[in-house]
């Protein structure tokens, strides 16, 4: 069992507690707490499925081509600029290696753009509504650092591929060096990014996020069971 399984146990224990022994100042607790954990599960299953008759449902799925885009412009503008690719190939050539690693600089890019893209998205969905009650875009934050890290390894991988570094000693053959390259490797990236379908940015995200947005659950099961307490006692 997972922690949202956990919590909306829990609170169906303490709600049946509270009814079985005639206390209705746990039964509320309980009560509300279910109800605050449950309408959590359903909005983060909204984030990720599409759901009939649900406008919104699904955003993960719907805004792919701008994460797709997002990360094309990103490796682009901010990795493979022109200046950066002559100052760098003119080392690697220097050196006579058969290949070349890009993950020296890969590793000192700024992969925050995609991030930034992710959030924008959750915050624009119907989800975004709900974060406010949680700290709004800083209870996002913690899904910063797996999700570059994620994103950046696969990056790596790409520019590791064969193909990607056949591309790259073609290219190294061009008197326009930097402009050749970077317009192939503008194609190449486009082509990779074009084999992601909506599914698998949908299960990327979801591994990286879901296991955190389980915390929004529990919380929604406490923050309820606050107010079923309170209620109760003002009752």
């Amino acid at each position: 069992m997972n922690k949202t399984d956990i919590t909306n146990l829990v609170t169906v224990l303490i709600m049946a507690y509270g009814y079985s022994n005639g206390n209705d100042v746990i039964f509320m607790v309980g009560l509300f707490a279910l109800s605050g954990a449950v309408t959590n599960t359903l909005a983060i299953h909204m984030l990720f499925e599409k759901v009939p008759f649900l406008y919104g449902s699904g955003v993960i799925e719907s805004k792919f081509s701008v994460f797709k885009s997002s990360i094309h412009s990103m490796i682009m503008n901010q990795f493979f600029t022109e200046q950066n690719l002559t100052k760098f190939f003119q080392e690697e050539v220097n050196s006579a290696k058969n290949t070349i690693d890009f993950e020296k600089i890969l590793n000192r890019t700024d992969f925050t753009p995609a991030y930034n893209s992710l959030k924008e998205s959750v915050i624009e969905s119907p989800f975004g509504g709900m974060l406010g009650m949680f700290g709004g875009e800083a209870a996002l934050e913690p899904l910063k650092e797996p999700f570059v890290k994620k994103l950046q390894a696969s990056i790596i991988s790409i520019t590791s591929s064969q193909a990607f570094q056949e591309v790259v000693n073609e290219s190294l053959k061009s008197e326009d060096l930097s402009a050749d390259i970077h317009q192939k490797l503008s194609l190449i990236v486009s082509a990779r990014l074009e084999e992601l379908t909506p599914k698998m940015v949908k299960e990327l995200v979801q591994e990286l996020i879901k296991e955190h947005l389980t915390w929004l659950v529990i919380w929604g099961a406490v923050f309820g069971g606050l107010i079923g307490l309170v209620s109760s006692l003002i009752a």
